[in-house]
């Protein structure tokens, strides 16, 4: 499995790799929407994308309609990983395309259950 993990912020990428890494993940990073465009060119298709609202360039409610635009991207499941919690605003990001929704701050058991609703296991899958 393969995920790109879009957040500004150097530590949230750590704390979200470390995470993804005992769970056979292959990770790439961007620190913003249009890094991560550039990042999936390079590295292809992922199956999952955990994506910050709030971030410089392109943020991650632009990025996640940017990546429902293109077909190519129609296997990966787009997790909003943010300290947005206005229902609204969670409403909005699902309804844009993403499947998922983490609100920080966060911790390994929460991200796990919202990898499981995903159907992604610690095996994998």
């Amino acid at each position: 499995m393969r995920a790109l993990i879009v957040d500004d912020s150097r530590a949230i990428r750590t704390i979200i790799r470390t995470i993804l890494k005992p769970l056979g993940f292959e990770t790439f990073e961007a620190g913003h929407g249009l890094e991560a465009l550039a990042r999936l060119k390079e590295v292809g298709p992922v199956d999952l994308a955990l994506i910050d609202w709030n971030m410089p360039e392109m943020g991650g409610l632009d990025l996640v309609k940017a990546l429902r635009a293109d077909t190519s991207n129609d296997g990966t499941r787009l997790m909003m990983v943010t300290t947005e919690t206005d229902i609204g605003e969670v409403c909005k990001a699902l309804e844009v395309g993403a499947n998922e929704y983490l609100m920080k701050p966060f911790n390994k058991d929460l991200m796990l259950e919202k990898l499981a609703i995903l159907g992604i296991t610690a095996g994998g899958g």
